[in-house]
């Protein structure tokens, strides 16, 4: 053999053990993937009783917070906490951005997991965020709480922490409750509409909607503060198919308008309301639920869930309500959600998830656990 062909042969052999070793390596990192999927969380047989949070993800996986996170994939319950790199057992929010990485929000952060683990986003410090406020469509937004005096943005490489513009509704809540012990501007509620705009229902201090420009401000007391007495805050927004606007009770419904007011240097919303919708047909002007969630069915049907007189619908004429009980106790929800497929859930503080089986809410429970 020549010294050339030599040169050649020995050349192929080298590149050839290359591409096996690369091969190889590839292979053994994939392989290296699949085992920390596996490794991540714990199957169970059965979820917890404190799920108040339902989110289904665009697999059609569901996930369920609480106490930590639960996954049914409709075959198995894997359960994630702390130990597998949450930041915190206390789920208070789910979301899912565009590339399928789900988002857990909750007081101590945000943990953000990939299908192989979970990290915290790191916040930007204030000092860095002044002028962070944007409007973007796939932007993420966080409470991490309920005491803090804005929201958290994230743009999908960094989590912005925001505060509300000063408002004057704030100096009057101080002057009435000079020594409270919550922050006013904590926000109960997130809601985007129907062209993107980002609302937030807050403690005391009512309805914020911020545009990507401007902040405006709808404050009425009945929103805030139940007949009986105590402060409700603005649990839950939504704008219904009519593209009115619904807060916390089913007293009335809003058509906002675009251009806005300004009062002592607050911005505020103009606006119209309209009857909403009474228990007893207005028989009594206090006889409308105050709501914790609300969600829209693929009837635009609104479904309001209260912490303790059950779920009311309304599909534009009557309410209806839907008493929650198991062994004849009430039971506490905290959230209504409509998935993929239009089905209604249930989040609770203390019995599991109900689904809407056409006629009543069912606990749900994963087909195998039924026994």
């Amino acid at each position: 053999m020549s010294r050339s062909k030599a040169l050649i042969l020995i050349t192929l052999l080298l590149n050839a053990f290359t591409c096996l070793t690369s091969c190889y390596g590839q292979s053994k990192s994939h392989n290296d993937k699949q085992s920390s999927i596996v490794s991540i969380g714990e199957t169970v047989s059965r979820m917890g009783t404190s799920l108040p949070v339902i989110l289904q993800d665009k697999n059609n996986d569901y996930w369920f917070g609480g106490d930590g996170v639960y996954k049914y994939d409709g075959k198995s319950i894997v359960h994630f906490t702390v130990k597998d790199g949450l930041c915190s057992n206390a789920i208070i929010g789910i979301q899912e951005d565009s590339n399928g990485n789900m988002y857990f929000d909750t007081p101590e952060g945000v943990s953000k997991f990939d299908g192989l683990q979970f990290t915290t986003l790191d916040v930007i410090k204030k000092n860095s965020s002044k002028n962070q406020w944007k409007l973007e469509p796939d932007d993420l937004w966080f409470r991490m709480g309920w005491n803090r005096s804005g929201p958290f943005r994230y743009d999908g490489k960094f989590l912005y922490y925001l505060e509300f513009p000063k408002t004057n509704q704030e100096i009057e809540f101080y002057s009435k409750h000079p020594n409270a012990s919550y922050n006013p501007y904590g926000i109960y509620s997130l809601y985007k509409d129907s062209r993107g705009i980002v609302w937030f229902g807050t403690a005391s201090l009512g309805v914020c909607r911020y545009d990507g420009k401007s902040f405006s401000w709808l404050y009425e007391k009945h929103l805030t503060e139940t007949p009986n007495g105590g402060d409700f805050g603005i649990r839950s927004i939504i704008e219904d198919g009519d593209g009115h606007f619904w807060f916390c009770n089913t007293r009335y419904r809003y058509d906002i308008y675009s251009v806005d007011s300004v009062k002592n240097g607050t911005s505020l919303m103009s606006y119209r309301k309209k009857k909403g919708a009474d228990m007893l047909n207005g028989s009594n002007e206090n006889s409308f639920p105050y709501f914790m969630s609300i969600a829209k069915d693929n009837n635009d049907d609104l479904w309001m869930a209260t912490y303790d007189e059950g779920v009311w619908r309304y599909d534009g004429e009557h309410l209806t309500q839907y008493p929650i009980k198991e062994n004849n106790e009430i039971v506490n929800l905290f959230s209504i959600y409509k998935d993929n497929q239009g089905h209604i859930w249930l989040g609770t503080h203390n019995s599991g998830v109900y689904k809407f089986n056409g006629s009543s809410f069912e606990k749900f429970l994963p087909q195998y656990q039924k026994q």
